[in-house]
C-alpha cells in the first residue's frame, strides 16, 4: 500500500480506480512573422471564439450549479477582456513581430509569475485562472478543437493540475475525485470541486505520477491522503471514517441558526474572511454571521492594470446584495511586500515596512478615490464597513476622512445616490496602533486586529521566513496582551473589535478571546460552524480571574472588560 499526503480541498471519502489525465500539449515556438496586423486579426478571432465560449459556458453552468458558481466564467472573461492584459499582448505582436500564440503565452506568464508571488493563497491561486484562458486563446489561434475529457465509473481522477474549464465538464456520475499534483485548496478548479461535490485533494507533488494509473485506490479528502492499493485494514477504517464525518456534519448543521453564546450568556459574532464574489456561496453555506474581512487586493492582483470604478462596484454590490443585510467589513487596497504588480511597483521590491496598504493610497490618490467612489456607490445595497489597513497615527484618519467628504461631494454633485451610515475602521497590525489605541478609538467605528502582521511587526519576525519559526512561539503573551489593549481602549468609546488574522481561528484562544471581551472573530467559511460549537460549550463565570492566570492582565488590573455596545450612529465626516 502507498500512501500518498497532499492537501484537503474538498471533503468526502470515495473508494475507486485511478485514470492519470494527460492533457495535450501546447506547443508555442517564438519566431518573427513578415506580417504583424495578420497575426493581431488572428488574435481578434481568437478573443471572439473564447468570449462566445465562456459566455455559453455561463448559460450552461447558471443552470447547472447557480450563478453564484458561475460567475468565475464571467471572471475568466474578464480576465481576457482585460485592457493591461490586451494591451501586452497586442504591443509584442506590433513591437517584436511574434506569433499571436506566442505573446498570449508569454503576456499570460508574466501575470502568473506576478500573482504566484502573493502571501494569500487565493490570490496566488489565480494563476490558474490566467493559465486557463490563455490555454483556451492559444488553442483557437492554432485552430485546435477541445480535448475530450472520457471516464469509466468510480474514477479517480489524477493530473498534474486540473483548470476550470476542465473540472465543470466532468460527469459526476464517472468521476467520484479529483487529486492533483500541484494546485491549491483555494483555487478555482478546488472551488468548482466543492461545489459540484467531488472530494479533492491537492499539492500531492510528484509521489503522484502515471505509474499509477489502473490501480485501486481509496481517497480522504478530510484528511488529505490518498491511499494506493489499500489494505483491508485501511479499507475498514476508510469506511468507518465515512460514516462517523456523515453524523458529525449532521450534526454541525444543526447549529445553523444558532447563536454563538457561551453557557454562561456571553455572545460573540463569528464572520467569514473571503477574497472574491464566489466565496460568498461558502458564507452562505456555513451560516456567518456577515463578512468581517473582504480582500480588495484580489481585483488588483488578477489585472494588468488598476480595476476600474464599474468593476469594482458591480463586484463590491453583489456582494452586499447577496449577504441581505448582515454586515461586510471590506478592507480597502492591502497590497506591497509580496505583493507587488509591475502596475503598480514598476517591477520593483516593496518590502513589509515600505510603500504599501494605506502609504500606497496616499502616495497615489487617484487610486483611493476610484475605490472609495465604488464603495460608496455599492453601500446602497447593504451594511457596509469600510477598513483601512495599516494605521499608525489618527491624523491618517483625519486625511482619509477628508477625502472621503470629497468623495461624497463629487458624487453629490453627479447626482450618484450612496449611503452616509457606513462605519469607518481600522486595522490593528502595528505596536503602534496599538500604543495609540485610546486617540485611534476616538476617531473611528470599530477595530479590527490582524494578528498576521502585529505579530510581525511586534515580535520583529519575517513570517516569510520559515527558519524564524523556531524562535517565535505561537500565541505569544505580549502579542495577546496588545489585543486586550486594543480592545479596552475602543470598548471605553462604546464601540466594537474583532480580530480577523489567522489568531482568529484557533479554538484554543476562544476563551481568552472571549473573556477579553473580544466581539467578533472572522474565520475562513468553513471554521465557522466548528467554532460555534466550541463557544456553546463553554462557561466563562470569572473573566478576569482566566485571564490573570493566562498572564494576559496583572492581579491589580482595573475591572473593565466592556461588551460591544450598538454603535450605529451616522457618521458625518465634514
Amino acid at each position: 500500500m502507498q500512501r500518498i499526503r497532499g492537501r484537503a480541498a474538498s471533503g468526502g471519502i470515495v473508494f475507486g480506480k485511478i485514470k492519470f489525465y494527460r492533457r495535450d500539449d501546447i506547443v508555442v515556438n517564438r519566431h518573427k512573422v513578415g506580417n504583424p496586423e495578420l497575426e493581431l486579426q488572428r488574435y481578434e478571432y481568437a478573443k471572439k471564439l473564447s468570449l462566445k465560449e465562456l459566455d455559453e459556458l455561463y448559460e450552461r453552468e447558471v443552470r447547472k450549479i447557480g450563478k453564484d458558481h458561475a460567475e468565475i466564467f464571467m471572471i475568466h472573461r474578464m480576465l481576457i477582456e482585460d485592457y493591461g492584459f490586451v494591451n501586452k499582448i497586442e504591443q509584442m505582436i506590433r513591437e517584436e513581430s511574434v506569433t499571436a500564440d506566442y505573446a498570449v503565452h508569454r503576456a499570460a506568464a508574466e501575470v502568473a509569475s506576478s500573482l504566484g508571488r502573493a502571501e494569500d493563497d487565493y490570490i496566488r491561486a489565480r494563476t490558474a485562472d490566467v493559465l486557463d484562458i490563455s490555454g483556451r486563446l492559444i488553442r483557437h489561434i492554432q485552430n485546435k478543437s477541445e480535448q475530450k475529457l472520457e471516464f469509466e465509473r468510480n474514477t479517480i481522477l489524477c493530473t498534474y493540475d486540473l483548470e476550470p474549464s476542465e473540472t465543470i465538464r466532468l460527469d459526476t456520475h464517472l468521476v467520484r475525485a479529483v487529486c492533483t499534483c500541484y494546485g491549491s485548496v483555494t483555487s478555482h478548479t478546488s472551488i468548482l470541486a466543492r461545489t459540484m461535490g467531488i472530494p479533492s485533494i491537492a499539492a500531492l507533488g510528484k509521489a503522484l505520477s502515471d505509474d499509477y494509473d489502473g490501480c485501486e485506490a481509496i481517497v480522504d479528502g478530510f484528511a488529505g491522503i490518498l491511499y494506493i492499493d489499500p489494505d483491508n485494514a485501511t479499507k475498514r477504517r476508510m469506511i468507518e471514517k465515512r460514516e462517523e464525518e456523515g453524523r458529525k456534519r449532521e450534526l454541525l448543521m444543526r447549529l445553523r441558526g444558532r447563536k454563538n453564546v457561551t453557557l454562561d450568556g456571553r455572545e460573540i459574532e463569528i464572520y467569514a474572511n473571503i477574497s472574491g464574489l464566489t466565496d460568498v456561496k461558502y458564507v452562505e453555506d456555513n451560516d456567518a454571521e456577515g463578512i468581517g474581512l473582504l480582500r480588495s487586493e484580489f481585483m488588483y492582483l488578477q489585472n494588468d492594470d488598476f480595476p476600474d470604478e464599474e468593476l469594482q462596484f458591480y463586484t463590491y454590490r453583489r456582494v452586499l446584495e447577496r449577504m441581505n443585510g448582515k454586515r461586510v467589513v471590506v478592507r480597502t487596497l492591502d497590497i506591497g511586500e509580496d505583493k507587488n504588480p509591475d502596475f503598480i511597483y514598476g517591477g520593483s521590491d516593496n518590502p513589509a515596512m515600505g510603500v504599501r496598504s494605506i502609504r500606497l493610497f496616499f502616495e497615489k490618490p487617484e487610486v483611493f478615490r476610484t475605490q472609495l467612489r465604488a464603495l460608496y456607490r455599492a453601500s446602497m445595497y447593504g451594511r457596509l464597513a469600510i477598513m483601512f489597513p495599516l494605521i499608525v497615527d489618527p491624523e491618517e484618519i483625519i486625511a482619509i476622512k477628508a477625502i472621503i467628504s470629497n468623495v461624497w461631494e463629487e458624487l453629490d454633485e453627479e447626482g450618484i445616490p450612496y449611503s452616509k451610515d457606513v462605519e469607518i475602521g481600522i486595522m490593528i497590525e502595528t505596536p503602534a496602533a496599538v500604543m495609540l489605541s485610546e486617540e485611534l478609538a476616538r476617531e473611528v467605528d470599530f477595530f479590527n486586529v490582524g494578528t498576521n502582521d502585529l505579530e510581525q511587526y511586534a515580535l520583529a519576525i519575517d513570517r516569510t521566513d520559515s527558519r524564524l519559526e523556531k524562535y517565535c512561539r505561537s500565541h505569544h503573551l505580549a502579542v495577546m496582551r496588545m489585543i486586550k489593549m486594543a480592545a479596552d481602549s475602543i470598548h471605553r468609546y462604546g464601540k466594537w473589535i474583532g480580530i480577523c488574522g489567522e489568531l482568529a481561528g484557533e479554538p484554543e484562544l476562544l476563551e481568552a478571546f472571549i473573556a477579553m471581551g473580544v466581539d467578533m472573530l472572522s474565520v475562513s467559511p468553513t471554521k465557522i460552524l466548528p467554532m460555534r460549537r466550541r463557544v456553546r460549550s463553554l462557561r466563562i463565570d470569572e473573566p478576569k480571574d482566566m485571564l490573570v492566570r493566562k498572564g494576559i492582565v496583572r492581579p491589580d488590573a482595573p475591572e473593565y472588560y466592556g461588551v460591544y455596545l450598538d454603535y450605529s450612529k451616522n457618521r458625518r465626516y465634514e
